[in-house]
């Protein structure tokens, strides 16, 4: 799997020329499927406007609007009651999914409910999350980022890295994400654990994991 998962974004150009050598074509020769999922299940985001934003590519975390050859929607809701016939070769042949913010359990559970979940390693397309896009493939989030809960009540996810992700670490808007916070929560997470602020994304290629940042971040060793 080819994995760039970033706080919110590509904005900046470190993370930009990452995810241009993943794709190992321009982005303009590139296809997208945009998966808003996550955002229906978080109680400040929902359906409305801001997923609107991000599907139209008027959000203000570069994503949809990076200058794709076409962009679809892969509303991962719909899927169970289509044809897989419908979209997994739609899936399979696209060149990258752009996965939105939102509630990371929420994602996870209808990534499972789809069908994706189990697609994903198979795929060629360079996976890009935003915030819950990325936090889904941890093996778990924490406590301190549980909102919609799963049937389950847990807070595991999809497990395809072997860390987690504390994302928007020191964010304007949001005075609980804090360094304090994020060592707190760390301290929960049984493995390695990343906190990254906006500037900042994980990339992993083959096992290989690196850090992309024009910002601030830290790794936390159990």
């Amino acid at each position: 799997m080819k994995l760039l998962l970033t706080s919110a974004g590509v904005n900046n150009k470190s993370i930009h020329d990452a995810l241009v050598g993943m794709l190992d074509k321009p982005i303009a020769d590139s296809n997208a499927l945009c998966i808003p999922t996550a955002m229906y299940g978080h109680p400040w985001v929902g359906p409305g406007v801001k997923t609107w934003e991000f599907i139209s590519g008027n959000s203000e975390n570069p994503m949809v609007n990076l200058g794709w050859k076409s962009v679809g929607v892969l509303e991962l809701t719909a899927l169970p009651s289509i044809d897989e016939n419908r979209w997994v070769p739609l899936v399979q042949e696209t060149d990258v999914l752009l996965v939105s913010g939102g509630d990371a359990l929420y994602l996870y559970h209808w990534m499972q409910q789809s069908g994706l979940a189990e697609l994903l390693p198979s795929l060629r397309a360079v996976y890009v999350g935003m915030s819950a896009g990325s936090m889904v493939m941890a093996p778990n989030i924490g406590e301190f980022f549980v909102g919609w809960t799963p049937p389950s009540g847990e807070d595991k996810t999809l497990g395809f890295v072997d860390f987690a992700m504390f994302p928007h670490l020191d964010h304007e808007m949001l005075p609980g994400n804090t360094m304090a916070a994020a060592e707190q929560w760390a301290a929960e997470i049984k493995g390695p654990a990343y906190a990254i602020n906006d500037d900042t994304a994980i990339k992993v290629m083959d096992g290989e994991v690196e850090v992309i940042s024009e910002g601030h971040w830290k790794l936390f060793s159990p």
